[in-house]
């Protein structure tokens, strides 16, 4: 019976974007409202080129202890006339099975831009696209930072998204770029937050949650 109302709790959860906006994302401009937002898959300024399904609004979601501890980050980047950039927070499950269907379809395709190096229909085997992603707990966060006032992001040696090895953290980019890079892994790890080693605009936020499927709204809308 216990497991029967776990699950039956979970499949409520799963549904429910009443619940879902109650008991695992906040908006982040309630938490940090001057935190620049460039929400990339609610438009076409993505590798896929078109807006991404899920992604109703272009608006950041985190889970609580995310967006406090990003809005923690943002204080000190603003003490030194910096702000932090966020390109994708919580991401619905329908937006990575669409990444993963759009990958299948692209054949020998290269694109100049995000993947100039390798196949579209490769990007999955090779691991710049996966089937599951911690962005659908509202854990993790994709970002970058600039000036203060402005939406130009910092040199950081490679665009967001870009599937290469220039995309890796530890990869080799200019002085500038390696010193970017260096400032934004010390700013987040202070407040908790993991670099994944193969994208240097992606991070992870300590703890766990359930995957869920609830489209992007703006803020108020759920």
């Amino acid at each position: 019976m216990k497991a029967r109302c776990i699950g039956s709790m979970m499949a409520l959860l799963a549904t429910s974007g009443a619940v879902h906006a109650q008991s695992f994302l906040v908006c982040l401009r309630d938490v940090a409202p001057t935190v620049v937002q460039d929400m990339r898959y609610a438009g076409p300024n993505n590798f896929t080129g078109d807006p991404v399904p899920g992604y109703d609004a272009a608006e950041c979601w985190l889970a609580r202890p995310a967006a406090e501890a990003l809005a923690k980050v943002q204080a000190e980047m603003e003490k030194a006339g910096k702000t932090l950039i966020v390109y994708d927070c919580y991401r619905p499950v329908r937006a990575v099975r669409h990444f993963l269907s759009w990958a299948r379809k692209q054949g020998d395709k290269r694109d100049p831009a995000y993947f100039p190096r390798v196949d579209g229909s490769k990007l999955v085997e090779q691991g710049y696209i996966a089937a599951r992603s911690a962005h659908s707990t509202g854990l993790a966060v994709d970002l970058t930072f600039g000036d203060a006032g402005a939406r130009e992001p910092a040199d950081t040696g490679g665009l967001f998204d870009l599937f290469d090895y220039v995309s890796h953290t530890n990869a080799k980019v200019s002085a500038e770029a390696r010193a970017n890079r260096n400032v934004l892994v010390g700013a987040m790890a202070k407040a908790g937050f993991t670099n994944y080693a193969a994208e240097w605009w992606h991070y992870g936020f300590k703890g766990s949650a359930p995957q869920q499927d609830v489209p992007v709204k703006a803020c108020g809308a759920r």
